[in-house]
Parts: structure tokens; sequence; C-alpha cells
């Protein structure tokens, strides 16, 4: 089995216990994602974001090289099990070498403070893909889940800025893939007139399965994989189900969760977008944990269960890898 999974926040984990000597190439530590785990999962290709969490008086594209570095380290201390890729060929040369793959990605166009030139910067680093937002307003656009804002009603007018307009054009000439993902509906429908290539929504569900606004429209899905773009399923537990009445709150609630939940959002996104379209975004290390989560050492639980709810092993094979490998191949070469 093979797996490619667009996002992670596993660099901002490590980057957080700095002083605990924890990295992914251990297999004593908290983390959802390290290279233990990858390898018995069958892992070809882990996007690692650099998750920037805006912060009074700091620099983002600060935090952005903070970031950097524990990547850097954790690519040095481990090379014999996994190195940085920034195209498909070298996704290639690694598994003829026995190794996985690391893809650098960014979550929260804030990393480059409204500058082209620190865009470019990004992608001199390896930087293939970027998320326009997170859950703040930045230089680029809004998300849709801001402050004083409820989870179930979208910003449907606030979406990319003028400098935003600019970013997505750049990104696009570059060859950096452009994530949708935490972008407002607004800023989603404006990434969709201004570029031409595929996108992806990196690590989101369906909204008619589950209502959160951090998932994606009917409307969205379909523009998505007419584009030929890509869809991650999201493991998060709010994604999936809409809590019973009593439920507790982020990331936990009085219902049982896991993979039949996300089997009916990769149903239905495929039922309105096509086969095409779906891919894994788990956010590992990026939402709290709970009894039902996929183990990214075991993931032959989610082709199982893909496969009982009527997935062909060959469709299987594209969510699980194959759909992804190929986006990578039209935008990465």
């Amino acid at each position: 089995m093979r797996i490619i999974d667009m996002h992670c926040d596993t660099i901002h984990k490590l980057w957080e216990a700095e002083k605990q000597g924890i990295d992914i190439g251990l297999d004593r530590n908290d983390l959802m994602i390290d290279l233990e785990k990858m390898k018995k999962g069958g892992y070809l290709v882990q996007n690692f974001a650099l998750f920037i969490e805006q912060k009074p008086a700091e620099s983002s594209f600060g935090i952005f090289e903070e970031l950097l570095a524990v990547f850097r380290r954790e690519m040095e201390r481990n090379e014999e099990w996994i190195s940085q890729v920034l195209n498909t060929e070298d996704i290639l040369d690694n598994i003829g070498n026995g190794k996985m793959s690391a893809l650098l990605t960014v979550e929260g166009g804030e990393a480059c403070e409204g500058s082209l030139e620190k865009l470019a910067f990004l992608y001199g680093q390896g930087v293939r893909m970027m998320t326009l937002t997170w859950n703040y307003p930045n230089e680029i656009g809004y998300p849709n889940v801001d402050e004083g804002r409820d989870f179930y009603t979208p910003d449907t007018t606030r979406g990319l800025t003028e400098v935003g307009i600019a970013f997505v054009e750049e990104m696009e000439k570059m060859g950096m893939i452009i994530d949708v993902s935490h972008l407002s509906d607004a800023g989603f429908y404006d990434v969709l007139k201004y570029t031409r290539k595929p996108f992806v929504a990196s690590h989101s569900n369906s909204r008619s399965v589950c209502p959160w606004v951090r998932n994606l429209t009917d409307e969205m899905i379909y523009r998505i994989g007419e584009r030929g773009g890509v869809i991650g399923l999201n493991y998060c537990a709010d994604f999936l189900r809409e809590p019973s009445k009593g439920g507790e709150g982020y990331g936990m609630s009085a219902d049982k969760r896991g993979i039949e939940d996300i089997v009916r959002h990769a149903k239905h996104i495929v039922d309105v977008g096509g086969i095409e379209c779906l891919g894994l975004g788990s956010d590992f290390d990026g939402i709290p944990s709970y009894p039902g989560c996929p183990k990214a050492e075991n993931m032959e639980e989610l082709a199982a269960a893909l496969v009982k709810a009527g997935f062909h092993e060959s469709e299987v094979d594209r969510i699980l890898y194959g759909n992804v490998f190929c986006l990578y191949q039209e935008i990465l070469g």
C-alpha cells in the first residue's frame, strides 16, 4: 500500500517541544506522525506544513525561518529514511533508494508578509504548496473562521486582496500549489477566477455531510474536480459529523467518530467531483486525537473501509496516493 498525505502539522509540534529532545525518527514520542509510523503505514510522501500562527509583535516570516530550521534539522538527522523533494522525479528517486519523501509546505500566507520577494524566497527553500490563510485575515485574504464568527456561517463577501490576487497569479507561474483550505468562500471563488491551473484544498471535507465552514460546498467540490484539483480528507472529528445534543467542544464530542465518517465524506466528494478529485489530508499533529481517529501506522483500516463501502481497489489507490501524485506531476513536474 502507498500513501501520500497532503497535510500535517508535525514540524510545528516539534518546534513547540524543541527542548524535549524528540524528533520524527524516534518512536518514543506523542506524535501522530513519525518515521516509524510512516514506514509501517506505507507512506510515499508526507507534506510537512510550516504552520504560521500570527503572534502580536512577532514577525511571521521570522516564525517561518524558525520552523524551516526545525524541518532542515529533521531531514538531516533522518537522511537515511527520508529526504525533501521538489518534484515527482525526486519522489521516484527516493522510491528507488528505499526512502520516503517530504514535501515542504506552508500553512498561512502571512509567512510572506505581503512580499512577493519573500514568496520567491520560500520557493527557493523548497516550499511547493501554500495554504493562503489560516484562521486570521492576512495580507493575502480572509478565512472562513475568524474572530467573532461562528463555525457555520461562511464569509461570502471578503475574499482575496489585491495583494492576494498578485500572489496566486505568481504562485501559478512559479509552480507553487495553491491551497484553499481555511480560505473564505469569497476567496475560493477569487482563486477560481484569477487562476487557470489545478489547485487543492489540502485538508477539507464536505459541507453537505458536516456543515462546518472549514468544509467545502458541493459547488466548490465540483469546481475543484472540474479544474483537475484534489481535496484531502481531513480526520478532524469536528469536520466529520455535526455534534449531537450535549456534545463536547473542539476535537471531541459525545459521538463516536472515525473511519466510517471519513468514508461518508469520501463517497460524497467522489459523487460530486469525481474519483480524480479525492486524496488524503490528515491534519495529523494539528488535530486532537480521539478514539476513532485513523492511525498513520495502520492505514490498511481506512483502505479496507473504502473497499467495504464499494470503492474498487484501483479507486482506493487513487485516493490514497494516485490522484495527488498526478497533480504533482502536472504542477511540480
